[in-house]
């Protein structure tokens, strides 16, 4: 029987990575999907599982933006429950158990913190006990709202009591190689860069010279990615990489905002001797 859980998904070009998040959402009433102009095949994948009988609910708008997408997902839900997932993310076995649990709680319980678990090359998906921090996902249906000012890690701002759910997790699978992981984290240093300084968060030498080493801390020791071996440790300095690189563009921005790189001229030393020989040849 079908849980009272609407599942939301935002998405484009996802079709490598959306079927197994869609099986993984058998227990769900309804999969509201928004989709921002695939061309590879998602929407066919789509329509495959709907005519398969999952209850998907496609919606194509333009990209206004990750939590813009996101608000516009949640408010299409109509079950009393909505999950937030994203197409590379799948539900555990133990979180499928331990749903009609959490879907029963008491009224002042707004929402629930869930655990993902993210897939390592060369490892798999990390253990039960190494798994990223939990964040809120489950939300009671009108008791929560994204915050539209964050331009990236937007998050459910929930009314009410928000508790951590110790059972199941979400299995991150995007086996991306290490550049194209850099890549990625390069974009979203990008974007957490110029969102904290529109909010007047200024560069700091302490952030610039611990953050990176408190992030890497946290990844590989409190998360418990020293259990996964080379692959963890891979995991952990490339979450420092992003944290070093926030940290510097912010540094990097706020001196080309001060001004434009212009030499001047203090070193250049061929510019006085040049314009000598020039007037000694006229």
């Amino acid at each position: 029987m079908a849980l009272p859980l609407s599942a939301f998904i935002i998405c484009k070009n996802e079709a490598a990575y959306l079927g197994n998040c869609l099986e993984s959402l058998r227990c769900c009433s309804e999969i509201v999907v928004v989709d921002s102009g695939s061309t590879d095949g998602t929407l066919d994948l789509i329509a495959d599982y709907a005519e398969r009988g999952f209850p998907i609910r496609l919606f194509e708008r333009g990209w206004p933006g990750y939590a813009a997408q996101k608000q516009f997902a949640l408010e299409q839900c109509t079950q009393p429950w909505c999950l937030n997932i994203d197409a590379d993310e799948r539900l555990d076995r133990a979180l499928v158990d331990a749903l009609p649990a959490l879907l029963a709680a008491s009224d002042h319980i707004a929402g629930w913190k869930i655990a993902r678990r993210p897939f390592l090359i060369g490892y798999g998906y990390t253990p039960e006990h190494a798994h990223e921090r939990r964040n809120l996902r489950l939300i009671r249906k009108g008791r929560g709202t994204y915050d539209l000012s964050l331009m990236v890690h937007e998050g459910i701002v929930p009314d009410g009591e928000v508790r951590p759910s110790k059972e199941g997790s979400l299995l991150h699978f995007r086996p991306l190689p290490l550049d194209e992981q850099i890549l990625k984290e390069n974009n979203y240093s990008s974007l957490k860069a110029d969102m904290q300084l529109e909010r007047g968060r200024k560069p700091s030498v302490v952030k610039l010279l611990f953050s990176p080493t408190t992030y890497f801390l946290r990844l590989y020791f409190r998360t418990g990615l020293w259990r996964c071996g080379v692959p963890g440790l891979i995991q952990a300095m490339t979450g420092a990489a992003y944290s070093f690189m926030t940290e510097a563009k912010k540094f990097e921005r706020t001196a080309l905002r001060d001004g434009p790189p212009v030499e001047d001229g203090t070193e250049i030393w061929w510019r006085e001797s040049g314009n000598s020989e020039e007037r000694d040849i006229a």
